[in-house]
């Protein structure tokens, strides 16, 4: 059995399947390659690996119900393929996971969701407590509502920043091809799959050459753009054919197949590398003695009790500095408040937001996810 030794046991994966394979190019769903991963997604379980579906298909599904055999290019269809087809994709998931005893949720998700911090904080959290729950969460684009100026362009970059939003340690994009080739192995007959290679390779769009099929938006490029999009939370990523046998237990099992392309960095240290380099500060945050301990000592998040004052103009999911008493700064990190409740609750224990502020969005008023020491 080949291995590829680089590489520690995933334990939270992000998995995308492209239109080709859930379709049958066109044909409609293919109920019978859905059952398969579905399987092998209900044993990745079973193992303790969390996971998240990123599927295409909702718009190609729309399309085959309607009878259409092209793509169309008014909006106006294309918004009422997808609402059409997501009904049928849904659906699908939802009866081969039930039959495991799983249950599924579908999360659609727009650009904004991803842009403004607020909402990425809210998507984050969502998606994070399905997969304490047990829960897969099923995600595509909001493909009904969106407009091409702020689409994500393809649900190969959807799934990449899925793979950021959740800290995944590996995206699997599941294709319709073995995995990325030197050269097109359509017209050259000599060209030679790349079993592996590091995402900085500059070489890597070069090769990747070509455009989408007739149904997706995108192509091997945009799988190459999605790996390096992954890999700043330190997501390595597989491009692998979805028609493979049993091609997910295989690559839990550490198998070679397709093309893995290794991001290089651990996901703890690529996270806090992106927080560090987030550069406009929205506001202040004066720690405690016993915080600023906390924080430097043990790792753990910003509670309102070790606050003692806050200042600026600052939003839920901003950036803010986090000083000691004597204004040094300690670190820095997106806040669960804006800085009217932040100043309501901070000094109070966790148990009173709700009753100060009438709601609790997190117990913490940052994250330790979310904060990185300076």
């Amino acid at each position: 059995m080949n291995t590829q030794q680089s590489v520690e046991k995933p334990q939270r994966w992000v998995v995308k399947i492209g239109s080709a394979l859930l379709t049958a190019n066109g044909k409609g769903l293919d109920m019978a390659a859905i059952a398969d991963w579905t399987a092998q997604m209900a044993q990745l379980r079973q193992q303790g690996i969390e996971l998240v579906l990123v599927s295409s298909g909702a718009v190609a599904v729309g399309m085959s119900r309607l009878g259409w055999t092209e793509r169309p290019h008014a909006l106006h269809d294309l918004q009422a393929a997808a609402a059409l087809g997501q009904m049928g994709l849904v659906q699908a998931y939802e009866s081969c996971f039930q039959k495991f005893g799983l249950h599924t949720a579908q999360v659609l998700l727009g650009h904004d969701d991803i842009s403004a911090r607020d909402r990425y904080l809210n998507a984050r959290g969502t998606l994070t407590t399905l997969l304490k729950l047990g829960v897969i969460p099923v995600v595509n684009e909001n493909d009904t509502v969106v407009t091409d100026e702020i689409r994500f362009g393809d649900n190969d970059t959807l799934a990449a920043l899925v793979a950021n939003l959740i800290d995944a340690d590996r995206l699997v994009i599941l294709t319709d091809q073995d995995g990325l080739y030197n050269a097109d192995p359509r017209s050259n007959p000599d060209a030679r799959l790349v079993t592996e290679a590091a995402v900085d390779d500059v070489s890597l769009e070069q090769m990747a050459g070509g455009s989408a099929g007739a149904l997706g938006r995108g192509g091997m490029v945009t799988k190459i753009r999605a790996a390096k999009l992954a890999a700043r939370s330190g997501a390595n990523t597989v491009i692998v054919g979805g028609a493979l046998d049993e091609v997910l237990l295989r690559l839990s099992l550490q198998q070679s197949l397709g093309t893995l392309l290794k991001a290089g960095r651990r996901p703890l240290v690529a996270r806090k590398q992106w927080l560090a380099g987030m550069s406009r500060v929205n506001g202040v945050v004066q720690l405690d003695d016993g915080a600023v301990k906390v924080l430097r000592e043990s790792g753990r998040s910003l509670l309102p009790v070790g606050v003692r004052a806050v200042s600026g103009s600052f939003g839920r999911g901003d950036l803010v500095s986090c000083t000691d008493a004597g204004g040094h700064e300690i670190a820095r990190g997106l806040v669960n408040y804006n800085v009217f409740d932040a100043q309501q609750i901070i000094g109070k224990g966790s148990e009173q937001i709700e009753d100060i502020l009438g709601y609790r969005c997190e117990e913490e008023l940052i994250h330790r996810d979310n904060l990185v020491l300076v």
